[in-house]
């Protein structure tokens, strides 16, 4: 991956205001620690506990993994450049974050429809569910999901590994996001451009049709339960499936069809950071804190574990 004549950029990060570095650094680093701690917590949590062998959280522990790769695509290497103040980054380390957030975020799109139709199946199809959504399904859905992030950047990847780079090796972002990787290029990037955004568009609306499609199906089918309790219970159900999937499109809808947005360098930033590193650190707790299983889990994990630190403790002394 060698460029013509530019090897490495210089990435200005969030800001240039020297005061605000300590505070950034602080800001993401506890962030990304809860962002990791909270998914990895779920990853275990559905290894370990029998009660959460259920496809919903088979495609939950996926998400989890999911999250702790992007915002470890993301984040790092901001954190390593605000500690040590080395801001320069080279074509090949860029290109490669570039590529792995890429894949991470729109397979991150395609889970989230998955999860979607799976919930419409519990909820619409209860008789039928273990039968629809066995174990092979489960894995052939969850693989056609990375397979699906891989085919939808490969086109722009190839395009990007084209672009030449003459003038300007300063990128305006805190990570090497293509907007701003584009401004700098004395390529046209035209087709580029035109790539990106069928690519993007093309993702969202797929998956955002399904997720659509399914609650329209959950929401009719709930209405219909004949009592209160039912309808509550079969709506907590989706709930904090359904906050995720607001905030993961909220976002990425706002940057992609909003053109002001996409050309304000300051949006860009928000945007990216709310992606990156706040939405995998919520989303562990959107999770846990209405999801009675999950936290039921928690205890019990924590209840077995207790007596073996006690006995560990005692053995010590």
């Amino acid at each position: 991956m060698k460029n013509y004549t530019i090897t490495t950029f210089v990435l200005l990060g969030l800001t240039d205001d020297p005061e605000l570095q300590i505070p950034i650094f602080f800001f993401l680093f506890l962030n990304y620690m809860i962002s990791v701690t909270g998914n990895l917590t779920i990853i275990v949590l559905t290894f370990v506990d029998p009660h959460l062998k259920t496809p919903m959280y088979y495609f939950l522990q996926n998400f989890s993994l999911l999250e702790i790769s992007f915002t470890t695509a993301c984040i790092p290497r901001y954190l390593y450049s605000i500690a040590t103040g080395d801001r320069v980054i080279t074509y090949s380390a860029c290109i490669t974050e570039m590529v792995f957030a890429d894949l991470f975020a729109v397979t991150e799109f395609y889970l989230l429809a998955s999860m979607s139709y799976d919930r419409y199946v519990a909820i619409c199809k209860p008789l039928h569910y273990v039968t629809i959504m066995s174990r092979r399904i489960c894995r052939s859905l969850v693989f056609s999901c990375w397979l699906a992030g891989m085919l939808v950047i490969s086109a722009p990847l190839v395009l990007v590994l084209k672009l030449k780079f003459c003038d300007s090796n300063v990128i305006d972002h805190f990570l090497c996001d293509a907007s701003p990787f584009l401004k700098i290029s004395c390529s046209n990037t035209w087709l580029m451009e035109t790539t990106v955004l069928l690519c993007a568009v093309v993702t969202l609306l797929l998956t955002l049709m399904c997720v659509v499609l399914s609650y329209t199906y959950i929401i009719k089918t709930i209405l219909r339960f004949p009592s209160a309790q039912q309808r509550k219970k079969a709506f907590s159900t989706c709930s904090s499936h359904m906050i995720v999937v607001s905030l993961t499109y909220g976002s990425c809808i706002f940057i992609y069809m909003n053109p002001t947005a996409k050309d304000n360098v300051t949006i860009n930033k928000v945007v990216s950071l709310l992606i990156s590193s706040i939405s995998p650190m919520l989303n562990p707790f959107i999770y846990t804190l209405r999801n009675k299983q999950v936290k039921k889990a928690f205890n019990d994990t924590i209840k077995r574990i207790a007596p073996l630190l006690k006995r560990e403790n005692s053995s010590h002394k």
